[in-house]
């Protein structure tokens, strides 16, 4: 189950990012989600009901793209508005991906850009260009579908959807525990380009510091990388992508699949060692 508040002003578009958002756990466990149902809070006396009449019809509308049946519904009169989705899914037991499971050699790919929550962050300000508002509402209202079916193709170890932990706080729920360590290679990693802009006149959501101060234990970054990207691989991301930990000899295969359907920035950044120290080095 996820509830959502809004980090676009349209609420059609706020509604289709927040059913990806709830259709991203299933496909990240490698399931097909088969139905939803409609959880909302909305400020009835100090809103207009027309716009909780556009975000369900941006929800229905993912919804229908993703193939799932909508089977109803929960509402609260609330102060702050928020929507989401409660989502059912199928998978066999035996093919159930989870967080862990990674192996020494494994490539990591990861699907979407990084850089949602510094966008947002810019868009609150009121700095972000159209451009830049419109590239990133796509980016998150776009289903982690596609690249679900296409893993399901491979040796896929674990896999994991990147949100409000970031990337890297992700990354390390991957690790933790496995005496497996990761390193990234900086250059490698996917963002928007824009988000590199917003971190250096500080325009950093509150819950990238959260996330440094939380796993800064687990992570080394060497004096190669510029330090304002730091702020991008903590950033905590909305709808963001999945990140898949494959065999080494499918990695390539596999990130051509994922390109070939549209996902033209995807890419493989990263590789796991044997190292019980559960250290991720960005270099």
């Amino acid at each position: 189950m996820d509830f959502f508040t809004p980090v676009v002003d349209d609420p059609y578009w706020f509604g289709q990012i927040a059913a990806a958002n709830a259709l991203s756990d299933v496909y990240a466990m490698g399931g097909v989600p088969k139905t939803a149902m409609n959880l909302v809070c909305f400020p009835v006396k100090q809103m207009d009901i027309s716009v909780l009449r556009l975000i369900l019809k941006g929800g229905i509308d993912k919804i229908k793209e993703a193939g799932v049946v909508l089977v109803g519904g929960h509402s609260v009169e609330d102060s702050e508005l928020k929507y989401g989705l409660s989502v059912t899914g199928l998978i066999h037991p035996k093919n159930v991906l989870k967080k862990q499971g990674i192996k020494t050699g494994d490539r990591l790919i990861l699907t979407k850009p990084l850089g949602t929550g510094l966008i947002n962050t810019a868009i609150k300000g009121n700095i972000a260009p159209v451009s830049v508002v419109e590239e990133v509402t796509h980016i998150m209202a776009a289903l982690n579908r596609d690249a679900a079916e296409i893993m399901q193709e491979f040796p896929v170890n674990a896999c994991t959807d990147i949100t409000g932990f970031g990337f890297l706080g992700h990354l390390a729920e991957m690790i933790q525990g496995t005496k497996m360590s990761v390193k990234i290679q900086a250059k490698s990693v996917p963002f928007i380009p824009e988000a590199l802009e917003y971190a250096k006149i500080g325009f950093v959501p509150a819950g990238t510091y959260k996330n440094k101060e939380f796993r800064q234990n687990m992570v080394e970054i060497l004096p190669s990388v510029d330090p304002f990207f730091e702020d991008i691989l903590f950033d905590p991301q909305t709808s963001g992508g999945l990140l898949i930990c494959v065999d080494e000899k499918k990695a390539d295969q596999l990130l051509e699949k994922i390109r070939k359907k549209g996902m033209q920035r995807a890419s493989v950044l990263g590789t796991v060692f044997s190292d019980p120290k559960e250290i991720i080095t960005v270099a």
